[in-house]
Parts: C-alpha cells; structure tokens; sequence
C-alpha cells in the first residue's frame, strides 16, 4: 500500500478509532463516526503540559461555548497516553475530548505529522494543526499554526468571535 495524500480541504475524513477521554474525563475508544454528520474542530499537538500546547487547550477551554453554540465539538489529538491526557486534563480543567494516537496513524492520515522545523534543525514530529469537519468532510484546514492567538483566528475564520 503506497503512501496516502493527506487530507484537505474537501476531502472526506475516513473512519478511524482512538482511546482517550471524553468531555466529562472518561475513558473511551472514539470512532470519528460518531461524528460523521456533525460539525467538529479536530486539533493536533505535539505534547500535554508543554507551554504552546497548554496555552492551545486552554485557549479552547475558554471558548468551547462559542464552539458549542454553534453545535461543534472540539476533539484533541496527540500522541500522549490517556494517563498523560488525564493529567493533562485534570491540571487545566480541560472539557473536550482528548484523544490518543500513539503510532501518529491519525496525525499522517491529516498531514499533521511530518518533517518541521524546530531550533532551526528539521526533525520529525506532531505539527500543530487543526480542522474544521462538518459532515465528514474537511472545510477548512489550519496547518503549521503558532498556538498563541490560534483559537481566536479559528472563531474569527469560522465566523464565530
């Protein structure tokens, strides 16, 4: 099997199942469709409790009801276990979901895994990125994002601030 394009704008996003936690802090396996006919932001970070990517989840802490009055839900994705998802959770008052991807199938299926530049060397890593779903199909993409101000971009994109 060759290697698959990543997804894009107007592709349609596959099935795919993770463990992680959902919402209220319980473990569960999530398939994303369960999703399929809904609107969801979809997330990629390199590491809980680093500072981007606490400034990030905390970023869409504070605005998950502007996410979810307009019926999106929001779903983090990196390739921490669940124990460093709940710790991770727990420390900030996370309450969306948090999801593991251990082998970054996921992260490659979205292009958000790859060659980056970090302190001026390319390395392979998570590259922070986020989607915009809405009934299985990628309407907007957000790639190689800073995390500071990224939430705020995303509501103003998305015609939500």
């Amino acid at each position: 099997m060759g290697e698959r394009k990543p997804l894009e704008e107007g592709s349609e996003v596959p099935n795919f199942c993770l463990r992680g936690l959902d919402p209220q802090g319980n473990e569960v396996e999530v398939c994303f469709d369960q999703f399929r006919n809904q609107k969801v932001i979809v997330y990629f970070y390199p590491k809980d409790n680093t500072p981007g990517c606490t400034t990030e989840a905390c970023d869409f802490r504070d605005n998950l009801n502007r996410f979810k009055d307009r019926g999106i839900t929001v779903i983090g994705i990196s390739p921490d276990g669940v124990e460093s998802h709940k710790r991770f959770r727990e420390k900030y008052g996370l309450n969306f979901y948090l999801l593991s991807d251990p082998e970054k199938e996921v992260a490659r299926l979205f292009g958000a895994y790859g060659p980056k530049k970090r302190y001026g060397k390319t390395v392979e890593g998570i590259i922070r990125s986020t989607f915009y779903v809405e009934n299985g199909v990628v309407k907007k993409a957000w790639r190689n994002v800073r995390a500071k101000g990224h939430v705020e971009r995303i509501l103003k994109e998305l015609g939500l601030s």
